[in-house]
């Protein structure tokens, strides 16, 4: 095969990203080289390529934030073997047929998880356990509130927020969305669409509000999800779907002496030891079936345009893996 990747020219829309040829990589002292089975589609994919975040390269960006597939080389002084199943999630470089990363960011696959698994829940399977372990650690006497709940981040934390026995309550557009949700964990489901999310929020903690709200939609969600906690309650803002949320201010948490947080997953993986116990945990609990991986899209690697069009449109659910 030929070994591509789906490049961007400059920061814009998708009309910017082009098939571009590569020479396989070799590897350096202390990487590998992936041939790429299976790529991970997440929103910081479209934040990179439109240009919300800042560009690594002056053009040509190469993006994409997770992936699994083989090891082809390896450099010196690496544990890694040739033939070994990894993955791995990085700010970009995936959205290609091969790539040479650092072998300490990639991790060993177990007979339990498939590539396509792994390249669908490296990213935001590793976001819902710093979430619910770090951001706001939760317990089984918590209640707590997910935006977004229908999505790949969403189903992943409602099942494992359910597995530690958390009331976790929903946000999600539209009947078939708060269904999905439901499914996976959510004990109950707010149609956004619908209903005012604070109001029913309030209704259903009968006045009480959440001990934390996890928000990755950002502007239109932002104050309001301020509004529902509890009094020292945790807002964790981890995304911006709708916008930048610059419309908060640190005084509104004046309200109720409220504290929040912006984390990123990339300062947790950075941390020695990090990785392999998130990834372990993450790998226990699907492989036990306590979380159930939701692939609900499929595209051509070549086909990632329309693929940043439907999950920008929120037209999609779950998880959207790339294949090459």
């Amino acid at each position: 095969m030929m070994a591509y990747a789906m490049a961007i020219a400059a920061p814009g829309g998708t009309e910017k990203i082009f098939r571009k040829k590569i020479k396989v990589p070799r590897p350096g002292p202390g990487e590998i080289t992936l041939r790429h089975t299976a790529i991970g589609l997440n929103f910081i994919d479209i934040y990179f390529r439109s240009g919300v975040y800042p560009w690594p390269v002056p053009r040509d960006l190469v993006t994409g934030s997770e992936g699994a597939g083989v090891v082809e080389a390896v450099g010196e002084g690496v544990d890694l073997r040739v033939g070994q199943r990894v993955a791995y999630t990085t700010p970009n470089g995936a959205y290609a047929s091969h790539r040479s990363l650092p072998a300490t960011l990639a991790v060993p696959l177990p007979d339990t998880i498939s590539d396509e698994v792994a390249a669908a829940v490296m990213l935001k399977g590793l976001t819902a356990y710093y979430l619910l372990h770090h951001s706001f650690p939760v317990t089984s006497s918590d209640t707590v509130l997910f935006h977004a709940a229908a999505g790949g981040v969403g189903l992943l934390a409602g099942q494992w927020l359910a597995a530690k026995g958390v009331r976790a309550i929903g946000t999600a557009g539209g009947a078939e969305k708060c269904a999905l949700a439901r499914a996976h964990g959510y004990r109950e489901v707010i149609d956004y669409r619908a209903e005012d999310f604070a109001a029913e929020t309030m209704r259903l903690t009968a006045g009480q509000g959440v001990a934390a709200v996890y928000d990755s939609i950002g502007f239109d969600t932002i104050l309001k999800s301020a509004e529902v906690l509890q009094p020292f309650g945790t807002l964790v803002s981890f995304g911006q779907s709708s916008g930048v949320p610059d419309n908060f201010r640190i005084s509104h948490l004046a309200r109720a002496s409220l504290r929040v947080t912006r984390p990123t997953l990339f300062h947790f993986t950075r941390q020695p030891g990090w990785l392999a116990e998130a990834s372990g945990a993450l790998f226990k609990m699907i492989a036990s079936g306590a979380i159930k991986v939701e692939i609900a899209q499929r595209y051509p690697l070549d086909a990632v345009g329309s693929a940043h069009e439907a999950l920008a449109a929120r037209q999609t659910v779950g998880s959207s893996i790339l294949v090459p």
